[in-house]
């Protein structure tokens, strides 16, 4: 009996895949709205209950007290009311934090696509009083956005430039980034798509839209991987998210299908067994977790993880460097191990892109490579993520590493380790065999 509380947290309903799911909705259903995505209609199953609960921790059980006094726990730990209720406006979050005078300027003289967004939860990760505290930085906008220096561009990627069709980015051979959706539950102030993501438009998630961007896929056999972002593809309802991959995974020549999301870092409800139970349907499949900082390794992002993780998902992880966020080896570190632990890899380490208003997120290219340099050999390679600019002008991503080759000497080459150590390695240029 002891050993029963093990399985209890994530135990599959009985013969959930003796067959696939079968799932009743019309597809018509799914995109006839215009309003928000989720008054979509929720996947209706036969026999089937799912566990919606959820771990919340004693920081936000405090916060949710204290600020939503009449929301249940339950209320709470549903990702539609988290999504419903994000703050999005001067008033909301003056209730929960002090802002400072540059922080309010930038409310009320917001300009530009990228909105303000902030779901309850990760809200309650903020300092209350700190506007230096890295998480805060990352959410609430300030002033400082409306400066704007030079080399900066509203696409430094030049995404739209490698777009055949509205929605996909075509810029590596075999692969094509899917945008799916311009909505997010909760908005960087360093996106890279700033210039399209909160539009409200829901342009990207538009019926039209995903079947000529499917077209184009179908008709691309050299595409054998597809990376659906956007946005955040998590803010999609299960059943418009289930009918894309559906008709992704028909196409004979798609090898893998990736996710990009922040939704374990600021909405980790979202990930419920029902969503982990149909995404199970499409292996291989793969998530790309955002996230910046150990603060964002909470219960309740370790519970997603975990449920991710169990239900065979490769998780990566991508973060950008940011000035007095993360720009030191230290956090580094503290971010990588514990990635580590929820089972999440560290994959890239982004140089922040130039968009505008960005200058004081960006930091030297050498501080990068400093923290790289901090972490190859005082810790596990898997700890070491892969450090890339992704180049200007639609270069692509350039990986960047510390100098660890110094020369030759003959037909040795001259090695640099971890401790500033040298070393030889016979690099003969070709092998002469001795023949006796």
């Amino acid at each position: 009996m002891k050993n029963e509380a093990l399985f209890t947290e994530e135990v599959e309903p009985p013969g959930i895949y003796s067959g696939l799911v079968q799932i009743d909705f019309n597809v018509e259903d799914l995109f006839s709205s215009h309003h928000t995505l989720l008054s979509y209609p929720v996947a209706r199953t036969t026999g089937v209950h799912y566990s919606f609960r959820f771990k919340e921790s004693q920081k936000s059980r405090t916060f949710r007290k204290r600020f939503y006094p009449h929301i249940t726990s339950s209320e709470w730990n549903d990702w539609t009311w988290q999504f419903r209720n994000r703050i999005r406006d001067i008033e909301s979050l003056a209730q929960i934090l002090w802002l400072a005078e540059s922080e309010r300027q930038a409310m009320d003289h917001h300009s530009g696509s990228l909105p303000v967004a902030i779901t309850p939860y990760y809200a309650s990760l903020l300092d209350e009083y700190d506007t230096s505290q890295p998480l805060r930085r990352m959410v609430v906008p300030t002033s400082d956005e409306h400066h704007y220096s030079e080399g900066e561009a509203r696409d430094p990627l030049s995404e739209d430039h490698d777009s055949p069709v509205p929605g996909i980015v075509h810029r590596y051979p075999d692969r094509v980034l899917f945008l799916v959706t311009d909505t997010c539950s909760s908005y960087c102030r360093y996106c890279t798509r700033s210039r399209m993501v909160g539009s409200n438009t829901h342009s990207l998630s538009h019926f039209n839209t995903w079947e000529k961007a499917i077209e184009y896929i179908e008709a691309t056999p050299l595409v054998r991987d597809v990376l659906l972002s956007g946005g955040d593809p998590l803010t999609l309802s299960d059943d418009k998210l289930e009918w894309l991959l559906s008709r992704l995974r028909r196409i004979p020549h798609i090898d893998i299908l990736r996710i990009g999301t922040k939704a374990p870092t600021v909405l980790p409800h979202r990930i419920t067994p029902k969503l982990t139970y149909m995404l199970k349907r499409f292996h291989p499949l793969w998530i790309s977790v955002h996230v910046n900082h150990p603060d964002e390794l909470t219960t309740e992002m370790s519970h997603a993880c975990m449920r991710l993780a169990n239900a065979g998902f490769p998780l990566g992880s991508q973060t950008v460097l940011l000035r007095e966020i993360n720009d030191n080896v230290d956090t580094m570190r503290q971010l990588m191990h514990g990635l580590l632990k929820m089972r999440v890899k560290p994959y890239y380490l982004y140089q922040c892109d130039p968009i505008p208003g960005s200058s004081h997120f960006r930091t030297p290219v050498q501080t990068g490579l400093d923290i790289i340099e901090g972490l190859r050999g005082h810790t596990t390679g898997y700890a070491v993520p892969t450090y890339v600019i992704d180049a200007p002008g639609g270069g692509g991503k350039i990986p960047l590493l510390p100098e660890y080759v110094i020369g030759r000497d003959g037909d040795d080459l001259m090695l640099r380790n971890y401790q500033g150590n040298v070393y030889r390695y016979p690099d003969c240029g070709s092998i002469q065999e001795n023949v006796t």
